[in-house]
């Protein structure tokens, strides 16, 4: 089975669902809340190991009621928790997820020990064994070391830096990376970056609603995604990262891969909750109902 260790944030989340988000200096109804974990990096290692992907996370949480909480939701998933770390006296990251009727997202959070994580930290044989590293928003400098040890094993590089891309220099990590994952909005900053990308390295954009596109080299690719009644999009990313992973690390075309991670997406936003785990039968069923399917 391939392993695949997601590195990054691993946070308790606090999800508000309103009929719509509030304007400035405006108010907004709470129709609903519940709580549970969350984190790029913890999301998309439970999507993989629901598609028989064995995934393991590397990150930190604090000692406190919600790090115990996170710790014990991906153990239930059967991850492994090895390279989770469990900082003394630390307080869990936690996110606010303001969700609109319409599957509009916005998120508030600390911090939080979520970033503890630093190049010193890591054992150097930490990525032996590990077949595929998959890189999500944390420390520049440690998701650069993190990925030299996974090239230096033998391992390949995925990496999803999320909305803080602009505002942080990963150019040192992105120049490592055989697959890059970014939105519309991130793809700008990405693009920038492209003189310093590996020449395989290959560019996912996810544009929501719209499906996804891939730039490899010369050749671009795009899948228009699913007409679905969405819910809540806050693990849509994450959820198509881990079916695109899983597709690629198998070896299947890149129209696959796309087709299936948008398929993994779509199904997490028919749902509520960041936290999503799509089964095989389901992406297949949804393959094979829309237009935009294919086969194996």
């Amino acid at each position: 089975m391939t392993r695949v260790l997601s590195a990054g944030h691993v946070n308790w989340d606090v999800t508000l669902r309103l009929d719509e988000l509030p304007e400035p200096d405006g108010e907004a109804r709470i129709s609903a809340q519940s709580s549970g974990g969350g984190g790029s990096a913890a999301n998309t290692a439970v999507a993989l190991s629901s598609l028989d992907v064995e995934a393991g996370v590397l990150g930190s949480v604090g000692d406190d009621e919600n790090g115990q909480r996170v710790r014990d939701e991906l153990a239930q998933r059967g991850l492994d928790l090895s390279a989770l770390r469990e900082i003394e006296g630390g307080t869990t990251a936690v996110k606010y997820l303001l969700i609109a009727a319409d599957g509009t997202v916005a998120v508030l959070g600390n911090d939080g020990c979520n970033e503890a994580v630093r190049p010193d930290d890591i054992d150097p044989g930490r990525l032996d064994g590990v077949d595929h590293l998959h890189l999500t928003s944390q420390r520049p400098a440690t998701a650069r070391r993190l990925a030299e040890l996974a090239r230096s094993s033998g391992g390949t590089v995925s990496f999803d830096p999320g909305r803080r891309l602009p505002h942080r220099d990963f150019s040192g990590a992105l120049s490592l990376a055989d697959l890059v994952f970014c939105n519309d909005r991130e793809a700008s900053v990405v693009g920038e970056l492209e003189p310093e990308l590996r020449a395989d390295c290959t560019l996912v954009v996810k544009q929501g609603s719209e499906g996804a596109l891939a730039i490899a080299g010369e050749e671009e690719y795009h899948h228009a995604g699913f007409g679905i009644d969405s819910i809540d999009t806050s693990g849509a990313g994450d959820a198509f990262a881990a079916g695109f992973l899983t597709e690629w690390l198998d070896g299947d075309d890149i129209e696959r891969c796309l087709a299936v991670g948008n398929a993994c997406g779509a199904l997490a936003a028919e749902q509520q909750g960041a936290r999503t785990t799509p089964t095989q039968e389901a992406i297949e069923q949804l393959l094979h109902r829309e237009t935009g399917s294919v086969d194996e």
